[in-house]
């Protein structure tokens, strides 16, 4: 007995009206819709009424419906890129051209006339600038920070209105002494191009003003970094009548020990720690490199110089011992000092039910990295990855990690990828356990923006992480958008970065450690 099928004007994933198939328009991108997906259509209303004896017909009518869907996923996912990109494109102009009107509204000394009123106090902590000397001398290149900002108070000490300390940066090149660094990296001339002769750079801090606030961020539940705390605050006070600013917790400890440290300043709400850079010239970690990603979390925007001691189990990032925390700080505020730039990145996630960009979620800057995994599904992770609007591929595996150059001794080197040096500006892109063979890591250009989404076919959904907290599921059709942060994090460093790097990955990693080979074995003759 055979059966009959037949095939109404209704959609494919019964809506009712076939009309309802067609994809409404995502941010006004009308022409979204394929010209294979209006095939497909055609194709499945021209199919009424039919009578199906063979069940290939079956299995031939799901594969199309299967087709539609997927192509209507793809439209629509089409159509929030463009729009993403329309609007970031926009802010990018928005941004120059405000850039450009403060430029031209500034003083010759950088300071503006009215500086109570000026747009740029309420525009430095989403754009911070710096300003490169046009004289340059003794084979440095520096920028000057310029940037005189205020805490909206009074000292009650001296009645005079504090400020920001002022620095500048200087790119020292070896062999340079006598010749000025030429600022032009590529050049064009008589059909050839070229590139400057570039050495080693090392960045170095010099203060043009004295560093009058300090933050001082301490590891928890340690002995041993409570009773250092107190005696560098108390020395920092006394002995550099600096202003002192703690974690609510710190202040609390301090004062259940004794009240004479009623100095010491702290904060109430997320508000007012928003306003911190605007306050504080220098800022000390006592603790491992968690307690530096921690202080780095703290500031959204610009990060004030880190000044960081080692009293935790890594220390990749704190190249000062505790011991001789005084000569340290002495050295550092006297300056100049050598500085490591460490970049950030900065991501968001676009929930596939979300129409517009306003609607994504809140962005996360990270030191070191940016992991998408499987979570506890046993199923491998299907991620499809994207640098700007060229393909990368698809990840199939335990998940992915997105890490900076300085995260690139964490998860990444745990994972497989390669160490690289902290001030080399790249995205480090480093499966996790992929079935596969050739799935070899990448380091990617800083100027890029990736983008990783979870596709409609995937059998489960992914959990993203930001270093290592901060966890969020990502269901199918959303996305993970990240690129390079404007703001990067200053770290104080011992001797200099690259010094400070080899020596972290000797002493930390015991990197190429082995027996030197006898020299009483067999020799060419």
């Amino acid at each position: 007995m055979s059966s009959t099928y037949k095939f109404n004007n209704t959609d494919p994933f019964g809506n009712g009206d076939a009309k309802s198939f067609c994809p409404s328009p995502v941010n006004g991108f009308s022409d979204s819709i394929s010209q294979s997906e209006k095939a497909v259509q055609e194709l499945l209303l021209q199919q009424s009424p039919m009578q199906a004896t063979d069940d290939h017909l079956i299995e031939f009518s799901e594969a199309l419906r299967t087709v539609a869907k997927a192509l209507r996923g793809a439209a629509e996912g089409k159509a929030l890129a463009q729009a993403e990109a329309a609007e970031w494109k926009r802010r990018y102009e928005l941004e120059r051209s405000k850039n450009a009107e403060l430029q031209q509204k500034e003083l010759p000394n950088g300071v503006f006339a009215d500086e109570s009123k000026s747009p740029r106090m309420e525009h430095i902590a989403k754009s911070p600038r710096l300003y490169a000397h046009e004289n340059s001398s003794n084979g440095l290149e520096s920028i000057c920070s310029h940037e005189v900002l205020q805490d909206g108070g009074f000292n009650s000490s001296n009645n005079k209105l504090k400020r920001k300390a002022s620095f500048k940066l200087s790119w020292r090149c070896k062999g340079m002494a006598n010749d000025q660094h030429k600022k032009e990296i590529v050049s064009f001339e008589r059909g050839n191009i070229s590139t400057a002769e570039r050495s080693s750079k090392q960045i170095s801090l010099t203060w043009e003003s004295d560093p009058q606030t300090v933050l001082i961020i301490t590891k928890p539940n340690s002995t041993s970094v409570q009773v250092l705390s107190v005696d560098m605050i108390r020395w920092l006070r006394t002995q550099k009548g600096l202003n002192i600013y703690v974690e609510p917790r710190v202040k609390a400890e301090l004062l259940s020990e004794s009240s004479s440290f009623n100095f010491v300043q702290t904060w109430e709400d997320d508000k007012e720690i928003s306003l911190l850079h605007t306050k504080v010239d220098l800022l000390i970690t006592l603790g491992g490199d968690g307690t530096v990603l921690w202080a780095a979390s703290m500031f959204k925007g610009p990060v004030p110089p880190i000044v960081p001691f080692s009293m935790g189990s890594l220390g990749f990032m704190t190249p000062f011992h505790s011991e001789q925390y005084r000569e340290c700080l002495e050295a550092v505020l006297k300056g100049p000092i050598s500085i490591t730039l460490r970049h950030r990145l900065q991501c968001h996630i676009i929930r596939d039910k979300a129409r517009h960009e306003y609607e994504t979620e809140e962005t996360m800057l990270v030191l070191n990295e940016v992991t998408i995994d499987r979570g506890i599904s046993s199923y491998l992770t299907n991620l499809e990855c994207y640098c700007d609007d060229s393909f990368v591929t698809c990840v199939q595996g335990d998940g992915l990690i997105l890490s900076t150059t300085s995260g690139s001794t964490a998860y990444s080197l745990a994972a497989g990828g390669s160490m690289v040096h902290p001030q080399v500006p790249g995205i480090l892109f480093t499966p996790i356990c992929p079935h596969s063979l050739s799935f070899r890591p990448l380091i990617l250009p800083e100027h890029v923006t990736v983008r990783v989404q979870v596709p409609f076919n995937s059998r489960s959904s992914a959990w993203v992480s930001f270093d290592g907290k901060d966890r969020k599921q990502l269901e199918a059709g959303d996305a993970l958008v990240c690129s390079m942060a404007p703001w990067p994090v200053s770290t104080a460093c011992q001797v200099e970065s690259t010094n400070d790097f080899l020596r972290s990955i000797h002493d930390g990693l015991h990197w190429n450690l082995r027996k030197t080979q006898s020299t009483d074995g067999p020799q060419d003759t």
